[in-house]
C-alpha cells in the first residue's frame, strides 16, 4: 500500500487524524477576508461584462501586420466611444465598441480592410444587441433560484434542514468568492462563464454531501452515549473524506488547468478560457469549503440544541478523571499500584529458613540460630550460657533439654 493510501486508512479508523472543528474561528477568519476582498472587487473594479451582456459590435481581423494599437486606432477614427481591443491567438485582434448602426459598421469593416490591406469580407463583423444580454441574464438567475429551492428541499429530506442550511451557507460562500476573483483578475463575463458558475454549483454541493453523509453515519445514535461530542463525530467524518476529497479535486482541477492554460496562452482569448477560469476557481474554492466550512457551520448548529448539550456535559464529566496523555496515564497507572502495596519499613520480615549449622544462607552472614524454645546465644560462638564452655550434659551424651 502508498503511503498516501495507509495515511487514509489511518484516518479513516481514527488513529490519526486533525482537530477541523476546533479551529473553526481560523478557517472563518480565512472565508471572511476572502468575502471581504470579493465584494470589494465586485463593487469598485465590477466585472468586465462581454458584448454578449451590454451589447454592441465586434470586428475581428487577421493578418501578419495586425497590432493591437492599430486597431484601437483605426476603429477610433470612424466611431468613438468605449473600444475595447484584445489579441485572439497568435496573429487575430478583436475589436468591440458600443452599439452601432449598420452605416457605422460598414465604415468601420472597410477601414479595417484598408489600413491592413485585406479583403473586406475578411474582417468578421457581429452585432449584439441589448436585450439579448439582459434575456440570458433573467435567465440564468431564474435557474438559480430553482436550483437552490431543489437542492434545500432534497438536503432536508434526505438529511435534515440545519445540513441544507449549512449546505447553502456553503454554497453561497462558494459563488461569491468565485465572482469576486474573477472580477478581480479582470476576465470578461461571457455565457461560457455563466455556464461555468453554473457547473461549480453542482461540484461544491457534491462534496459538501458526500461529507454530510459521513457525518450522519457517524452521529446515528449519539445522543444516547457518552463516548462523543457531536463536533467529536463531525470532525471524524472530514478526516475520514479528507483524502478522497482532496484526491477528487487534485483529478478535477489537472484538466481544468490544463484547458485554462490553453485557452490564455495559445489561443489568447474566446469562451475556453473564460470557462476554465470560472471552473479552476469554482472547483478549488468549493474543495476549500467542503472541508472547512460547510461542516464547521453544521456543527456549530447542532451544538446548540440542548440534547447535544447535555451530550457534550456527559462526555466531559466521562474525561475528566482521564489522563490527557500517555505520561499522564503512566503517572496514573504507578499511584495505583503504589496505594495497593505497602513499602519494605512497613512490611513484616518473611521467617527465616532453618539452615544447617556453618551453612550461610544467602545473602547473609553465618549464624546460629536459636530454636524452638532456647533463648539466643550470646557472646562467643562455642560457648553456652556461662560462656566457658558447652551445656551441660547427661551420661549418654546428649545435651539436657
Amino acid at each position: 500500500m502508498s503511503r498516501l493510501g495507509d495515511f487514509g486508512a489511518r484516518l479513516y479508523k481514527g488513529e490519526v487524524s486533525y482537530d477541523f472543528i476546533a479551529h473553526r474561528r481560523l478557517w472563518f477568519g480565512v472565508s471572511a477576508v476572502l468575502l471581504l476582498v470579493s465584494i470589494t472587487s465586485l463593487l469598485v473594479l465590477r466585472l468586465t461584462l462581454g458584448i454578449e451582456f451590454r451589447g454592441g459590435a465586434e470586428f475581428r481581423v487577421k493578418g501578419p501586420t495586425v497590432s493591437d494599437q492599430a486597431v484601437r486606432d483605426t476603429v477610433g477614427s470612424v466611431v468613438g466611444g468605449e473600444i475595447v481591443v484584445q489579441r485572439v491567438g497568435q496573429s487575430t485582434v478583436r475589436a468591440q465598441t458600443e452599439e452601432l448602426d449598420s452605416r457605422e459598421v460598414e465604415e468601420v469593416q472597410t477601414a479595417l480592410a484598408e489600413r491592413f490591406d485585406v479583403a473586406v469580407d475578411e474582417v468578421s463583423t457581429q452585432f449584439i444587441g441589448p436585450s439579448w444580454g439582459r434575456d440570458i441574464s433573467t435567465k440564468a438567475l431564474r435557474a438559480l433560484v430553482f436550483f437552490l429551492l431543489g437542492v434545500v428541499a432534497f438536503l432536508s429530506l434526505y438529511f435534515e434542514w440545519k445540513m441544507a442550511l449549512a449546505a447553502m451557507i456553503a454554497l453561497l460562500h462558494d459563488l461569491v468568492i468565485t465572482t469576486g476573483l474573477y472580477s478581480l483578475i479582470g476576465f470578461e463575463v461571457t455565457p461560457a462563464t455563466v455556464i461555468g458558475f453554473l457547473t461549480i454549483l453542482g461540484y461544491s454541493l457534491y462534496d459538501t454531501v458526500v461529507v454530510f453523509d459521513k457525518v450522519r453515519e457517524n452521529t446515528q445514535g449519539l445522543a444516547g452515549g457518552s463516548r462523543r461530542t457531536y463536533s467529536g463525530a463531525v470532525n471524524l467524518a472530514v478526516n475520514q473524506t479528507l483524502v478522497r476529497s482532496i484526491n477528487t479535486s487534485i483529478i478535477a482541477l489537472l484538466p481544468i488547468g490544463a484547458i485554462l492554460f490553453a485557452g490564455v496562452v495559445l489561443l489568447g482569448a474566446g469562451p475556453l478560457k473564460d470557462l476554465a477560469l470560472a471552473l479552476f476557481i469554482g472547483v478549488a474554492v468549493g474543495a476549500y469549503s467542503s472541508i472547512f466550512v460547510a461542516p464547521a457551520v453544521l456543527a456549530g448548529f447542532k451544538e446548540r440544541e440542548p440534547a447535544m448539550q447535555a451530550l457534550a456535559r456527559r462526555v466531559a464529566n466521562r474525561t475528566a478523571g482521564q489522563p490527557t496523555s500517555p505520561t499522564a496515564a503512566r503517572a496514573r497507572r504507578g499511584r495505583a499500584v503504589a496505594a495497593t502495596t505497602t513499602t519494605d519499613d512497613d512490611a513484616p520480615e518473611p521467617a527465616a529458613e532453618p539452615v544447617a549449622a556453618g551453612v550461610p544462607a544467602a545473602g547473609r552472614p553465618a549464624q546460629h540460630r536459636p530454636t524452638a524454645g532456647q533463648p539466643p546465644r550470646s557472646g562467643k560462638a562455642g560457648k553456652g550460657r556461662s560462656g566457658k564452655g558447652g551445656g551441660r550434659k547427661r551420661s549418654g551424651g546428649k545435651k539436657r533439654r
